[in-house]
């Protein structure tokens, strides 16, 4: 099968017109050939997991990422289905229908849960019930997150807002930044550090208030370059990395780079194509390059560690690192467990051939994938 990459959709922040970016892309792309996604070689199982579970939430897309706290995992459809799911056992703690499609979600603190509608309304869930929604100024498309009894939300227009989980109340909104025209749509930073709120403003990580939207400090990762608007475009884009008070984060199709916020200062910077996250863990950043490379770059410097050619042009969606193992799904639907020492396989896992859209993530001991047909896997290293 051959892999044929999702359109870079953009949202054009005047009217928040949708473009497609590859009609745009067409003067730079013209008469190239898709390649075909690199054979999967044999291999020997070096770390065995077992397949404990399946389980099915309905049909889903690239926004709608997974989130685990503790043992649960907290999934959502395309259609507007969110299940809490006990990572033991894939057993359903609770299921809601929200009665909308979703752009945005899942964001969780292991009680309340908020997903966003394409309708722009942030809906917040406890217990299997819904609680509160609330409509939006502005599409999202990067999950809400949930935190200190609020729910954070970056919109599309770079806006960011903060609600009481309880109640829906809107207790502040920090008006949009930046003047680019354009934002991707796809899911973009928004982490907490300590008693600070981080999100992805353009290319910058960007320190707020959680209490009042005030702004503390700036880390520029990229700046915009370029003479059209295509060009200028380095949102940082989900996942990020944190270990401690180091983030480490993607900017689109520029660099891959790290901020100590406890400075707050940018540690290093290294340019780096590629349009999904990075994780991290106290030695090495993690990276899918766009054509598929895996990489490992050390955390200190941003030098290169090591790289892994054996999944090129496959759509890998970002890493995941789970102890000795680094985690990529792929658009072939398969889930591949590489080593953090030197990325050789050491595992590769099967789903139902549908792509993996959204980084794999652990629920206890339970490593969890879902396929865009909207089946969740759970495995455990045995």
């Amino acid at each position: 099968m051959t892999f044929k990459p999702t359109p870079l959709n953009l949202v054009r922040r005047s009217g928040m017109a949708l473009l497609l970016g590859t009609a745009l892309l067409a003067g730079c792309s013209s008469g190239s050939k898709v390649p075909e996604p690199m054979a999967l070689d044999s291999f020997t199982a070096l770390v065995p997991a077992r397949q404990v579970w399946t389980a099915q939430v309905g049909t889903t897309h690239a926004q709608l990422v997974p989130v685990a706290r503790g043992e649960r995992v907290f999934v959502a459809s395309a259609a507007g289905t969110l299940a809490a799911l006990d990572g033991r056992t894939g057993g359903e703690v609770w299921r809601v229908n929200i009665a909308s499609p979703l752009s945005a979600g899942v964001g969780s603190d292991g009680t309340t849960a908020a997903v966003v509608t394409s309708n722009n309304q942030l809906v917040a869930v406890a217990n299997g019930a819904e609680v509160w929604r609330t409509q939006l100024p502005a599409r999202v498309f990067t999950p809400p997150l949930v935190a200190g009894q609020r729910v954070f939300v970056l919109a599309g227009d770079r806006s960011v807002s903060a609600f009481d989980a309880r109640t829906g109340t809107r207790l502040w909104s920090q008006a949009p930044r930046g003047t680019d025209p354009l934002v991707l749509q796809q899911a973009g930073v928004l982490l907490p550090v300590g008693d600070v709120l981080y999100a992805g403003i353009g290319g910058r990580l960007t320190a707020y208030n959680p209490n009042n939207g005030a702004v503390r400090s700036e880390s520029a990762l990229a700046t915009p370059r370029g003479v059209n608007e295509i060009e200028r475009l380095v949102d940082l884009v989900g996942p990020a990395g944190r270990v401690d008070t180091v983030v480490c984060a993607r900017a689109y199709q520029a660099t891959v780079g790290c901020v100590n916020t406890a400075g707050p200062s940018v540690l290093w910077t290294r340019p780096s194509v590629g349009s999904v996250g990075v994780d991290a863990d106290a030695d090495f950043v993690f990276t899918t390059e766009g054509n598929g490379r895996v990489q490992a770059l050390r955390r200190s410097n941003g030098e290169p560690a090591w790289s892994h050619d054996r999944l090129l042009h496959r759509g890998l969606t970002a890493p995941l690192a789970a102890g000795r193992s680094i985690v990529v799904g792929d658009a072939q639907g398969f889930v591949h467990l590489l080593s953090r020492l030197d990325g050789g396989l050491l595992n590769r896992l099967p789903t139902d051939g549908s792509p993996i859209l959204a980084t794999p993530v652990l629920a206890g001991n339970t490593l969890v994938a879902v396929t865009r047909n909207g089946n969740v896997y759970g495995w455990r290293p045995e």
